[in-house]
Formats: structure tokens, sequence, C-alpha cells
């Protein structure tokens, strides 16, 4: 039986850190399907609503982009750590349309880590997201906190 690799810890999140995931393709098909749920603008259901309206052609959703991002960065990242979850997102930017087939390349950057004064079992880590499609232009930005458990409780100065 293999040995499984310890989980990332609040004190493996330096500032600086990177991760990069493989490239994940969105299919017309998975467009239209999360659209048709979540997002039902004619240019996300539609291909000639779409041609006639600014983009051109048909995308996805913002929201199904960060939905990708999730699970890119889940199943990379956070399921691989000690992650407690997040107070939520700072800021989340659609640079440019997400097309069809595209490949879609997410890298994630430890942009800063504080350990909490309150909770010495834990601290913050502040990630910055870039997301770029095949020609490597940015298509999504987005920036969060998230909790991680530290490796051993910080112990308070007296």
């Amino acid at each position: 039986m293999a040995a499984t690799e310890p989980l990332l810890t609040f004190e493996d999140l330096t500032p600086g850190r990177s991760f990069s995931f493989p490239p994940r393709a969105l299919s017309r098909k998975e467009i239209v399907d999360f659209a048709t749920q979540w997002d039902p603008q004619p240019f996300h259901l539609d291909e000639a609503a779409a041609r006639a309206s600014h983009f051109g052609g048909l995308v996805a959703s913002g929201w199904q982009t960060g939905s990708l991002c999730m699970r890119m960065i889940a199943e990379g990242l956070l399921n691989k750590s000690t992650s407690m979850g997040s107070p939520g997102i700072d800021e989340m930017r659609w640079i440019k349309p997400v097309r069809p087939d595209d490949p879609l390349t997410l890298t994630v950057t430890v942009l800063e880590a504080r350990p909490s004064r309150s909770k010495p079992d834990r601290g913050t880590v502040r990630l910055g997201y870039l997301l770029v499609n095949g020609a490597g232009e940015t298509v999504m930005t987005l920036g969060c906190w998230v909790m991680f458990k530290r490796r051993a409780p910080a112990v308070s100065e007296i």
C-alpha cells in the first residue's frame, strides 16, 4: 500500500508559492446545459443568438467559469490540504469570454498569509486565481481568503 502524501497546512502556503492545474475545456453541451439551468441568456444557450450578440458566438456563463475554477482548485489543492473553507470572494473579474472547447489553465498564487490571533490552530491565506485560455489570454481573475489548519497551534507569547 502506497503512503499518502501529508496534507498541505497553513505553514506550507507561503506568499509567492504557486500551483498550476492541468487544462480543462468546457464543451458546447456543458455550456448550454449550465446556462439552461442557471444562466439562461441567449448568448449562453443558442448559437444563432450568440452569433448575433456582441460576443459573436456561444460563450460560457461567468458563473460557470467560476465554478470550473472551484472544481479545479478543490481537486488540485483544497482536497489535499487542511482547508477549513473561505469567508468569501473579495473580487472576481471576467476579462474575456470563454468559448467552447478552449483549454483553460488555472494558476493559483499565495499572495498573503496571516496566522489567526484568536484561534491559534489556524491561519488565513489570500489566494489569487488566474485563468487563461489556449491563446494565453486572461479570461478570469479571482481573489479570496481561505482558512487552513496549522501543523501545531501557535504558542501565545506572554
